[in-house]
């Protein structure tokens, strides 16, 4: 076992992909063709960010980690309808409230039920709220989904650098750690704040979650 887990480490670092970024054309289908102002959560580089602008009227990234804010702004064009600021959002966002907010990987650095209450504040009546998630495996229908993950990762890993002869850069993101709530802690706490929020277990070890303000 460990000599197959040491060779698909060795696969990946020869063949990184981004798990986040996987998500985000699912993250425009949930959206609308246009709208006014976006916040990104937690923005990284930047990649959701201008993809959002491409619908938006204005998008505000916020990244608690000031390197990579300084990464996303160099890699935004001047004329994009971006800004990128360091801050944490429970201590709160510049503008607002906004018609979209996004939030992908960075909701378990913070407080769960803080997190969401926050971002239901940040969002105006009628707006869209998606996040893409991290939970901690508990069930055996958990541990099914990462088993089943795992040669979809490889197959991903292969398709996406395909024909490349460097590794397709990934986005760059803050310094992250491993998910302590599981989904069941997550789905309760996700309809006492947010009721009528659709979540699923979804692949390469994430949920996602949307919301519609009333």
């Amino acid at each position: 076992m460990n000599r197959i887990v040491r060779a698909l480490e060795r696969f990946h670092a020869d063949r990184p992909w981004d798990h986040n970024a996987h998500y985000h054309p699912w993250i425009l289908r949930r959206l609308p063709r246009r709208f006014g102002a976006a916040l990104d959560v937690g923005a990284g580089s930047g990649d959701l960010a201008r993809l959002l602008a491409s619908r938006a009227r204005a998008v505000q990234g916020i990244d608690v980690d000031a390197g990579i804010v300084g990464r996303a702004r160099g890699l935004t064009p001047a004329a994009a309808p971006v800004d990128f600021e360091v801050g944490d959002v429970l201590e709160g966002v510049p503008g607002g409230p906004y018609d979209v907010v996004t939030c992908v990987a960075t909701v378990h650095h913070m407080p769960f039920g803080d997190a969401l209450a926050r971002l239901r504040e940040c969002l105006a009546p009628g707006g869209t709220l998606v996040v893409v998630g991290l939970y901690r495996p508990r069930t055996w229908g958990d541990h099914l989904i990462g088993a089943a993950a795992i040669p979809a990762n490889v197959a991903m890993a292969w398709i996406k650098n395909r024909g490349r002869k460097r590794p397709r850069p990934v986005s760059m993101t803050a310094p992250t750690r491993p998910a302590e709530t599981t989904f069941a802690e997550i789905v309760r706490e996700a309809r006492r704040t947010l009721p009528g929020a659709r979540l699923r277990r979804r692949l390469f070890w994430r949920y996602t979650l949307t919301w519609r303000h009333p």
